[in-house]
């Protein structure tokens, strides 16, 4: 786990400012998917702040954690934390979207910090839950995560995954499921249902927690160790799609939309606001 303990002030911090660099960011490029994104960034702050052994200095060390992004669509907000992290230096993130970059609209492992490539929907799970495997067979210590969106639910290799997680008993696996209840096309409840997902995923021999996507201290509890011995971790993280800007928020057209300059202006100042409101606070 990461050596320096952030409070929950610092991490409220943080995601203001994470959310300020992927609105900058996807605006710079003229690309990239809003909603999603901040819809995931307390999750991932969490991950990276709180739980995950991995850091640049470890990221070739074979006993790491391991973090797959199978939500690839939301890469701004994994490239933004990975930037904060020290993999690289956030000014990198100039050549998003650009010809030749490694920095493209989804996770690829020439990307350092990247361990997977995914975007292809239905495709972190499967992968995660074979490197869980390959964990129980060298009885090594890490612990293997991965992130979906839950639209990406409908994929049928899900379920194929959910069945090899239980049958081997991979309480070294935790996955997490951005439940922001929103698609591109609209709301998941009417694209393809999976309600009630508690139910279905404890059906499959998974251990289930459902929480807030946006609370510090339950991602961190719920995310710290494994929730049942012998069985793999569901978190059922309920989140807001485009969390943070009032405009963006629960917004379908944001899934894809990038902000103008003057929609950028608008949601800095409300970054700005939640900022100093928060400085108040902790005074």
């Amino acid at each position: 786990m990461p050596t320096q303990a952030l409070t929950d002030q610092d991490l409220a911090r943080k995601s203001l400012q994470y959310r300020r660099d992927v609105l900058r960011w996807i605006s710079h490029a003229g690309a990239g998917h809003t909603g999603g994104s901040l819809s995931c960034l307390d999750i991932l702050n969490v991950l990276y702040n709180r739980i995950l052994n991995v850091s640049p200095e470890t990221f070739k060390d074979p006993m790491r954690d391991r973090y797959i992004q199978s939500k690839g669509h939301s890469v701004e907000a994994l490239f933004v934390v990975l930037a904060d992290k020290g993999f690289y230096k956030a000014e990198e993130l100039e050549q998003l979207c650009c010809y030749n970059s490694h920095f493209v609209g989804h996770p690829t492992r020439k990307i350092p910090g990247v361990e997977q490539n995914t975007g292809a929907l239905g495709h972190g799970l499967p992968i995660a839950v074979g490197n869980a495997i390959a964990a129980k067979l060298d009885d090594a210590p890490y612990r293997v995560f991965t992130l979906m969106g839950d639209g990406e639910l409908a994929e049928g290799s899900n379920w194929e995954a959910a069945l090899a997680g239980a049958h081997y008993g991979l309480d070294n696996l935790t996955a997490i499921i951005d439940c922001n209840h929103l698609q591109i096309t609209g709301p998941t409840s009417a694209v393809m249902n999976n309600e009630p997902l508690v139910d279905k995923w404890e059906a499959f021999g998974w251990a289930v927690r459902r929480i807030d996507g946006h609370d510090y201290a339950a991602l961190t509890d719920a995310l710290k160790g494994p929730l049942e011995p012998g069985k793999p971790n569901m978190i059922i993280a309920d989140t807001i799609k485009g969390k943070g800007i009032s405009f963006m928020e629960n917004a379908g057209q944001w899934h894809h939309k990038v902000p103008t300059a003057d929609e950028l202006s608008r949601a800095y100042a409300e970054i700005d606001a939640a900022l100093a409101q928060l400085e108040v606070v902790s005074a």
